[in-house]
């Protein structure tokens, strides 16, 4: 008889310039969910305002859901009634809430929805996201997700997936639909 193996965490990471991170980092927490298992998902940039994956998320057993962003941070999308440090704290606060979560090992998955983002924009030093990722539980699944993932983290992950625009309805004037995009 073999001995029984202890179940492994992964670290997974979704980016590139496409749509659908977000989207891949929600199925896996439905998965979870459904398999009764305890997800934080911490959204990084994307701000208050309301979208349907977190509507959703929130009413699953076993999911909690940290939203810390101010909004996009990318001029031109940028709100520049919100300034940048609070950009900056709103980031720093996340990241303290994520790397609490993942130290205290009482989470199944978490899910860090657009940290590179944040790294990107300098709010999150990659270093830290590098040293939390070595030093996760054995046993926590971890999702990472944001553009410009850079390959310190790619070398890192078990799973890496790339999503790259071909065609979006943006490009043919068509505004993000709700339900669909948010």
């Amino acid at each position: 008889m073999r001995p029984k193996k202890e179940p492994r965490g992964l670290t997974i990471v979704y980016t590139g310039d496409g749509k659908g991170k977000t989207t891949a980092a929600v199925g896996i927490t439905v998965r979870a969910a459904g398999n009764r298992m305890h997800v934080l998902f911490v959204q990084f940039i994307k701000g208050s305002w309301k979208s349907g994956e977190r509507e959703i998320l929130r009413s699953l057993p076993g999911v909690e859901v940290a939203v810390t962003g101010r909004g996009f941070t990318i001029e031109g999308l940028r709100d520049p009634r919100i300034p940048m440090k609070a950009h900056q704290d709103a980031a720093t606060t996340g990241w303290a809430l994520a790397r609490q979560a993942i130290a205290e090992g009482n989470y199944d998955v978490v899910v860090l929805d657009e940290i590179l983002g944040a790294v990107n924009a300098n709010l999150v030093p990659i270093e830290e996201v590098l040293g939390t990722v070595r030093s996760r539980p054995p046993r926590l699944h971890l999702v990472l997700t944001g553009r410009g993932a850079p390959p310190e983290l790619i070398a890192l992950a078990d799973l890496v997936s790339e999503v790259h625009p071909i065609k979006h309805p943006y490009e043919q004037g068509i505004p993000a639909q709700r339900g669909i995009e948010f």
